[in-house]
């Protein structure tokens, strides 16, 4: 929002988290701003939807749900050669995994309740700035203007690399009130203190649990890039070679007059270790019916943009042991199908 205004246009990939979608489709679009969400992960086609109005380039790093990977290198040449900044949503990889920043985003978020956080208590969020890209080419006034407010300053000739962010301290903070309270901050820097250890664990569950359910017969599909049949499985290799992550989905195979979708709502009612919760990145393994929660408010043309069809399960792998969660996702799919791992 603090680079947006009436009038203008964003450039966004279509395989984000429901709440973005919203925010750019419903919120955004009430003070008249316009977004093309891009359905391909080709960079020619985020070129191709840029428009004279367009004010930045929006991704995820990984996609949540869908496990896409964002091809960043080839988006921040298509958004530097128009003159706009590549903001990339690394939440779901975490700076452990990969710095976008040194593949070419000019602005990387995180939810920081995540995997930052790492124990679903606490809201908060990160924005982190490249200070490499040009706010003086003449697309953003509100960078280069004087500020009335501030005595005349202007953030990019005043405040150079740290411009943009001293525009949010200065402004968005003072307007719209977004503080981290003393308590939140103080249990996000616990939680980043062991996200090095924690992640090395997370990837290395979830790469056990994806390929188990690579293997069974009562999963119709598994979308982890993890997994070599996976179509960005060689992206995955080459900007997360640590691992893509432990946030991912699967589809419940339909049994008897069930169908997919109610499939897949037995197996979320059937879990026992798993928590079936909205949020992600928790020491918790947690599991959930992304069509019927996180992205409900998606129509069902939106679902399918999205990488979300009715029968998906997005499960956030966690740091039990992963015996344990094999366990669980077993007992669980034997309810939900009605048959035994074969």
């Amino acid at each position: 929002a603090a680079l947006l205004g009436s009038g203008d246009h964003v450039v966004a990939s279509s395989h984000l988290y429901g709440g973005t979608v919203t925010q750019l489709d419903v919120t955004m679009r009430r003070f008249g701003v316009e977004t093309t969400f891009v359905k391909s992960d080709k960079a020619e086609d985020f070129a191709a939807a840029i428009t004279d109005k367009t004010k930045f380039v929006y991704a995820e790093m990984i996609s949540n749900p869908s496990s896409q990977i964002g091809d960043i290198e080839a988006l921040a040449k298509v958004a530097h050669d128009a003159g706009l900044p590549l903001i990339i949503d690394s939440t779901v990889a975490t700076p452990y995994l990969v710095r976008p920043i040194e593949h070419g985003a000019d602005i990387v978020l995180h939810s920081a309740t995540k995997f930052l956080g790492g124990h679903g208590t606490t809201l908060g969020g990160v924005i982190v700035e490249s200070g490499k890209f040009n706010w003086g080419n003449g697309k953003f006034p509100t960078m280069t203007d004087p500020v009335a407010s501030y005595g005349g300053v202007s953030w990019w000739e005043n405040f150079g690399e740290f411009g943009f962010l001293t525009k949010l301290r200065s402004e968005q903070l003072r307007d719209i009130g977004a503080t981290l309270s003393p308590m939140s901050a103080f249990l996000l820097v616990q939680g980043v203190e062991t996200l090095a250890q924690r992640m090395r664990e997370h990837v290395a569950n979830a790469k056990v649990v994806s390929e188990w359910l690579d293997s069974d017969s009562r999963v119709e599909w598994v979308k982890y890039a993890g997994l070599a049949n996976h179509p960005h499985n060689a992206r995955a290799k080459k900007y997360l070679p640590e691992g893509p992550g432990s946030v991912f989905s699967f589809g419940v195979k339909s049994a008897g007059e069930l169908s997919g979708r109610e499939a897949g709502e037995k197996f979320i009612n059937s879990v026992q270790l798993a928590s079936h919760l909205a949020n992600i990145g928790d020491v918790r393994t947690l599991v959930i019916h992304p069509a019927s929660t996180t992205h409900r408010q998606l129509t069902d043309d939106q679902l399918i943009e999205a990488g979300v069809p009715q029968d998906l399960i997005r499960i956030s792998v966690g740091l039990e042991d992963v015996k344990d969660i094999l366990w669980d996702l077993d007992q669980a799919l034997t309810v939900a199908s009605g048959r035994s791992r074969s």
